[in-house]
């Protein structure tokens, strides 16, 4: 009750400064907030940056977008420039996924690189060829019981018992 007072107030510009943690992102539409800092940005992925400065210049004012890095490293400079350069968050959403990796598919971890090699939105005639030939594959054998295709069975094991239990058709 305390935060949805602070925002109202915030909202109604009983408040000109709200210092808050990330979950400021979720939901929130304050047409008179003009400007947004972030400590610790380079703690941050690009998309969610791109959330953040999308909360400021929603009114009759242009926003500012303020980004201070704990590490600048080179690495770190390099990501938060993307957010200078680029406005499109499916631009930068792409740019993220390149630069920190899309992380484990079957595990827990976020970002680094994927035990597999992963399409990108670039490949889509080849993601659509790779369909057809598992869809081929699974039409002549549905639980990957043949031989040949034990090592695929294997490999997708924790994919095909993650849906099981969600109760979708593995397709």
């Amino acid at each position: 009750s305390e935060k949805v007072e602070v925002m109202q107030s915030f909202r109604e510009r009983e408040l000109d400064i709200l210092v808050a943690t990330p979950v400021v992102e979720v939901g929130v539409d304050i047409p008179n907030a003009t400007a947004i800092l972030v400590e610790g940005a380079d703690r941050f992925g690009l998309s969610e940056l791109h959330q953040f400065r999308g909360r400021v210049g929603r009114g009759e004012y242009p926003g500012a977008c303020l980004l201070q890095a704990d590490d600048p490293s080179p690495e770190a400079k390099g990501r938060l420039t993307v957010l200078e350069q680029e406005t499109s968050g499916f631009r930068v959403a792409e740019e993220d996924l390149r630069l920190r990796g899309p992380g484990e598919f079957f595990g827990i971890r976020q970002s680094g690189l994927p035990d597999m090699k992963v399409a990108g939105l670039g490949d889509l005639p080849l993601l659509a060829r790779a369909r057809e030939e598992a869809a081929r594959l699974l039409a002549g054998d549905p639980d990957l019981s043949l031989p040949e295709h034990r090592a695929l069975a294997a490999a997708t094991e924790p994919l095909r018992r993650a849906m099981a239990e969600r109760g979708a058709a593995v397709e």
